[in-house]
């Protein structure tokens, strides 16, 4: 990259940020980098290892607050994922929204959805964005292409969320997203319809909105800490996807529970998730499936329900703090239901592993996952062994 070109954007991102101060702005430049050395056997394929981010866990971007008076601020986010090994992937969370500590935020743009960031999800996976994350190829966290999941780098477009502030223990997050035919058609391929790669959103017709909702609840006695969760996501088939005659498309629901309970350096969490006519669940993001971006030879998502069809998927974990080191146990299963169409499938799978904080912002991982898979569509099964070693800094 031109030199000239380096120093002429880093003195006008420092100006801007000098000046928007004078206005009340708060600027900060954050960022997250990581490389694992990993290895991944799939049956029936060569076992790849690789020194990468194969979840695109890596990524820079700017946060920006300004004081609006009476305890209200104005946030924004901008966050660009990239790959360590050359090349950018692409946007996270882009949003703009107005805070108030009593009330709660309020964004609009491109934002992660309440399953992935707040009820569950990445809140109780120690494990998330590496290659043994629970989610996608794990097959014991839901990971949909579309964002409405918990997948890796997956989030949702043309978004407004509310994420209200705690009540005596008690908070909530609900999540809309309009939906228009000929605006936000599906584009997740394959029998669900849409151009491209497995990537977009599924907006429903005439003006429907794809809706997430989720509640949490904690408490807190003597040393025990307790929080329980529940959700709602609802994903509107298109009306393109309606015109598929090969399978009879519905609306997707999914409801989910769950809990976290800790004590002093034990913490056990899960949860549990049941999904009826599958359309974001019965894709998988990319990095979630660990496949490189449109590599359809490598990506596996244990955690797919058939097209149309119904399925849960469950998970359960435990953790043990011993000084800077946390040792995790975890696993779980994915149930995809038959259809007319498809047969059953089923995926099971344990991952055992560690974490050691050097400081606050830099830790060490590794450990190792093995995916069980029952797949009645398939003449070879396909199970995965998954080993990593890695570390990651937060800036």
């Amino acid at each position: 990259m031109n030199s000239k070109f380096v120093f002429v954007a880093l003195t006008g991102l420092l100006a801007t940020a000098l000046v928007t101060s004078a206005y009340g702005t708060n600027l900060s430049l954050v960022g997250r980098i990581q490389a694992e050395y990993s290895g991944i056997n799939i049956e029936g394929f060569s076992s790849q290892t690789t020194v990468n981010d194969p979840t695109f866990f890596s990524s820079w971007g700017l946060r920006v607050f300004e004081d609006l008076g009476n305890g209200f601020k104005v946030v924004t986010m901008i966050d660009f994922g990239f790959n360590t090994n050359g090349g950018p992937v692409g946007n996270r969370e882009v949003f703009v929204g107005i805070s108030k500590d009593s009330v709660g935020t309020l964004k609009f743009g491109r934002t992660h959805s309440p399953f992935a960031d707040f009820a569950g999800g990445w809140t109780i996976d120690p494990f998330v964005y590496t290659t043994l994350q629970a989610t996608g190829s794990g097959g014991t966290m839901i990971a949909s292409a579309n964002g409405l999941g918990s997948g890796s780098y997956s989030a949702v477009n043309s978004v407004v969320r509310f994420t209200s502030a705690t009540f005596n223990g008690f908070s909530f997050a609900v999540l809309l997203m309009p939906g228009d035919a000929n605006k936000l058609e599906a584009h997740l391929g394959g029998i669900l319809g849409g151009q491209g790669r497995n990537i977009g959103n599924t907006g429903g017709e005439n003006g429907e909105w794809d809706i997430q909702f989720a509640a949490k609840y904690a408490l807190e006695i003597q040393e025990h800490k307790l929080e329980v969760f529940g959700g709602y996501s609802r994903d509107n088939v298109s009306s393109a996807q309606k015109q598929i005659t090969v399978v009879n498309l519905k609306t997707e629901e999914v409801g989910r529970i769950g809990g976290v309970w800790s004590y002093r350096n034990f913490r056990l969490q899960g949860q549990y998730d049941y999904i009826s006519d599958a359309l974001g669940a019965a894709t998988c993001s990319d990095a979630a499936a660990l496949g490189a971006i449109g590599d359809v030879s490598t990506r596996q998502c244990n955690t797919a329900m058939n097209p149309g069809g119904n399925g849960s998927i469950w998970y359960a974990g435990g953790q043990y703090k011993l000084g800077n080191a946390t040792f995790v146990a975890q696993g779980g299963m994915t149930d995809a239901n038959k259809t007319d169409v498809f047969a059953s499938r089923k995926s099971k799978s344990f991952t055992v592993g560690a974490l050691y904080s050097l400081s606050k912002r830099t830790n060490l991982f590794g450990g190792y996952q093995h995916v069980n898979v029952i797949d009645k569509n398939s003449v070879i099964d396909r199970d995965r062994g998954t080993w990593t070693v890695g570390m990651r800094h937060l800036f």
